[in-house]
């Protein structure tokens, strides 16, 4: 079986073929990539705990070759950030979520539809947990962006539907709100990849119902939170 690391083995032999085994040799950033993936895979099936020692048994390397290319685990963790969430984050989520010449619901439905897409997987929910089990400062990173860039435009988005001023700071009433709406939703990705329910969840429906409900208790809870500023 062709290991792409047999040449970087820190080992006098290093290089060398064994019988029924050839050698591979791979570009730095390619091997690179190839050890981060394995390290992806890894930390989503064994959670954060596992150290670099045992990645390095799980890949067949030695640990200071993961040394080589990541400084430390922190370094790793943070690849696994960019390359899981980061790299897959879409800016034009936020660009489509304020677009006003679509009607809100039309376009909170497009929008979770993408978005369960992209992060509705085995990977990106088991490490989502996994570092928040951790305490890893990954999760916090990723929250503030869900944040910053979804929930707060649709607390705008909302407001200007009902005809309220957009112009005031977002109230923490209005943010749970969103996050009700926002939790529904994902918590169908917890039931299918977590619970292990795939094939009994319609996410579209699921989806559906929790913007509606969202958008039924906006016309009230809305006005009432900004009245209390």
């Amino acid at each position: 079986m062709e290991n792409p690391f047999d040449d970087q083995q820190d080992d006098p032999s290093a290089g060398q073929t064994e019988k029924g085994r050839r050698s591979v040799r791979m570009p730095p950033e390619a091997r690179k990539t190839e050890l981060l993936t394995r390290a992806i895979e890894f930390f989503s099936e064994e959670g954060f705990d596992g150290g670099t020692r045992a990645l390095a048994q799980r890949i067949g390397i030695t640990q200071p070759l993961i040394y080589r290319y990541f400084p430390s685990k922190e370094d790793l963790i943070n690849e696994v950030y960019n390359a899981v969430y980061v790299s897959q984050w879409k800016d034009d989520w936020t660009i489509r979520l304020v677009d006003r010449s679509l009607p809100l619901q039309q376009r909170l439905t497009e929008f979770y539809r993408d978005y369960a897409h992209t992060i509705f997987n085995r990977t990106w929910m088991r490490i989502f947990f996994f570092a928040g089990l951790k305490g890893l400062d990954i999760n916090t990173r990723y929250i503030n962006r869900v944040i910053s860039n979804l929930l707060v435009p649709i607390c705008i988005e909302a407001r200007a539907n009902l005809g309220l001023p957009t112009d005031t700071p977002v109230t923490p009433e209005e943010l749970d709100l969103v996050w009700l709406m926002h939790g529904a939703i994902f918590y169908q990705g917890i039931r299918e990849h977590v619970y292990g329910l795939p094939g009994q969840i319609d996410h579209d429906r699921s989806a559906q119902v929790a913007i509606k409900m969202y958008l039924g208790v906006a016309a009230s809870e809305i006005p009432a939170a900004i009245a209390k500023t």
